[in-house]
């Protein structure tokens, strides 16, 4: 019984941080003190941006440029417009979006302002959003909450005296079409090559914290200075090395792709919460969180005024790996450092498995390690099929854009339905996988399989994974009667496969690491107390150094599924197992473990219908112009 109090405990206490900490901060009104961003003030101009869609070339546009030029100029930043040719790629997109309403349009409008400095011979900062909008979306969140911020955030730096160097605001044009006004500006504007650090703005949705997601290369000294901002940042910040690494290697863009590939170090924020507002005519200023803009506007402000009174703005060095914790931070380490870890969690493992080496032999950890590596591959197959139930997948979206944009509303869905399927799944691994039939596994397996490839077509990753997990099942499996060495198996695979993304990706490195060697320290505490007290006093410290760790894990996840899960859904497996690991000292057993296999089968069904029933909540609209970007 004392087990399974802490493994409830552990997953109610660890939930509620994780939702506490993935809160936007609370807007402050206009009567804020001046110095301080106030989402409210922002929020004025936004309701004026973000009034109507106001896509390039359209009437609306001309008339958000003039309203911002006049901003500007009130701003006492001089504004001037630099006038850009659109890629023709941009332009047909344009026709196709306005079924030929604007045609042949090939003209970019960037607007771009000065905050003069104590020495302008200095390298500038720069804050930089884009104006224009999806077609029939009015862009409150993306990205006029953007454009917005920034003028609250210079409204806040006017009178600031420890401006060392100028603020350069670049308002780009025509980001929606394919970024022409950002390469317009770093290809021929005369500011170009005195931009020493930029701050972009974005937006993926309606609400929810902004996140730091991409820097320069060699970010260990702009994550230094994103760091020391964070102090000011009410509510903290969001942001860790291995989402820097993942968005690096997707095919999206914004505009701060542009002046990264000149080299030039940045920040790169944005929220994606709220993803239903995404391009969409929902996407209006009562819809917006404006929470959000709070947040994104605090880091904008922060960021501004540390780099502006800066001797030096960064440079590019090495990469570190860096991640905050449950909004404080963020902590930053070299990526050699994942070395020390790996063998101070393996010194700790080696530790617990000697202390309990009467209760954990040899069989009993190295089936905990397949019990691990099984959840990994059962929980990417079960998390495809579970997306699957919610709509189609990939290149199956169909021929228009109309079917993402379903599914980006159907996100919440997937999301839930996700979080309760592989609940579920852990629950039941907990108890015990062997109290399943292996023969029950396999089929399982092989149906999720069936339904990931009907939803998204043939995909051999699925097939290969779901066959190695099915192999799995059949293999000897940790009981729950064996709790201590399923509990150091466990652990061990995460280091193993820490230790293999310590060697090929060191900066991501800590989703695994950090986690491992907290409940490494975990096991062998438990392990040298379990001599001289009781079972449930000897467990205590385990469960208290697992409830902010599984917590860290939870908030970590839910930015992971908003910003990649639609698509590559299996990425939650990882989460089982690091979870996994935290909870497996606490297995239940005994008489409880088959009321505890029944919870399970009720959640995975549970979350198979919340998935599905996104079909009905939210079904495909008419056709709509454009796409994705």
């Amino acid at each position: 019984m004392t087990r399974i109090i802490y493994l409830a405990a552990t997953l109610i206490v660890a939930t509620a941080l994780a939702v506490l900490a993935s809160q936007a901060p609370r807007p402050l009104g206009t009567d804020a003190p001046a110095d301080r961003f106030s989402a409210e003030r922002a929020m004025i101009d936004i309701r004026e941006i973000g009034r109507r869609p106001h896509p390039v070339g359209s009437a609306e546009h001309a008339r958000v440029r003039a309203y911002l030029l006049g901003r500007m100029e009130s701003l006492g930043l001089s504004p001037t417009v630099q006038t850009g040719l659109m890629s023709p790629d941009s332009s047909r997109r344009l026709e196709r979006w306005s079924a030929g309403r604007i045609a042949g349009h090939s003209r970019v409008d960037n607007l771009v302002g000065v905050l003069p400095g104590q020495d302008s011979a200095l390298p500038a900062v720069m804050l930089m959003a884009h104006y224009d909008s999806a077609w029939d979306s009015p862009g409150a969140a993306d990205d006029s909450s953007g454009v917005a911020a920034i003028l609250e955030a210079v409204r806040a730096l006017r009178n600031d005296e420890t401006r060392r160097r100028d603020l350069v605001v670049l308002l780009t044009d025509a980001e929606e079409l394919g970024l022409d006004g950002a390469r317009a500006f770093f290809s021929e504007h005369p500011l170009r090559d005195r931009i020493g650090l930029i701050v972009n703005l974005e937006a993926r949705g309606g609400g929810g914290r902004a996140m730091m997601f991409e820097t320069g290369p060699g970010n260990a000294e702009t994550v230094a200075l994103f760091a020391r901002a964070a102090r000011d940042v009410r509510g903290g910040v969001t942001s860790n090395s291995l989402a820097t690494l993942v968005y690096e290697n997707m095919p999206n863009g914004t505009d701060y792709t542009v002046p990264k590939a000149r080299g030039i170090a940045g920040l790169n924020l944005a929220f994606i919460g709220r993803p239903s507002q995404y391009h969409s005519p929902t996407s209006t200023p009562e819809a917006l969180d404006v929470g959000s803009v709070q947040h994104i506007g605090d880091q904008t402000l922060a960021i501004a005024r540390e780099a502006l009174a800066a001797p030096r703005l960064p440079e590019a060095t090495r990469d570190v790996a860096f991640a905050d914790l449950l909004g404080w931070g963020p902590v930053a380490l070299p990526a050699w450092s994942g070395w020390a870890i790996l063998l101070a969690a393996a010194g700790s493992l080696g530790g617990a498995a000697w202390l309990w080496r009467r209760e954990a032999g040899w069989g009993d950890i190295g089936r905990g390690a397949l019990d691990a590596l099984f959840a990994l591959l059962a929980a990417f197959t079960f998390a495809y099929a579970v997306r699957g139930l919610a709509g189609p997948m990939g290149d199956r979206y169909g021929a228009g854009p109309e079917l993402y944009y379903t599914m980006l509303r159907r996100l919440p869905w997937i999301e839930a339905g996700l979080a309760l399927a592989l609940l579920g799944l852990l629950i039941a691994l907990l108890a015990g996988r062997a109290r399943i039939r292996p023969v029950w596994w396999a089929g399982g397996l092989a149906l999720s399989a069936a339904v990931a490839v009907l939803a998204g077509g043939l995909n051999l990753v699925v097939l290969i994974v779901a066959g190695l997990a099915a192999a799995l099942a059949f293999a000897p499996a940790a009981r729950p009667e064996a709790p201590y060495g399923a509990a150091i198996g466990w652990s061990a695979a995460v280091l193993g496969i820490g230790l293999l993304i310590q060697i090929l990706a060191p900066t991501a490195a800590v989703l695994f690491l950090w986690p491992g060697l907290v409940f490494a320290v975990g096991l062998v505490v438990a392990a040298g107390l379990a001599r001289r007290l009781q079972e449930g006093r000897a467990l205590l410290p385990s469960a208290i150094l697992a409830v902010p760790v599984v917590a860290w894990l939870l908030y970590q996840a839910h930015p992971v599924i908003l910003g990649v899960g639609m698509d590559l859904p299996g990425v939650t497996a990882v989460f089982v197992l690091l979870v996994g690991a935290g909870l497996r000292l606490f297995t239940p057993g005994g008489r409880l473990a088959r009321p505890a296999l029944v919870v399970a089968a009720l959640l995975a069904l549970t979350g198979a219908g919340v998935a599905l029933s996104a079909r009905v909540a939210e079904p495909p609209p008419a056709a709509r112009p454009g796409g994705p970007t």
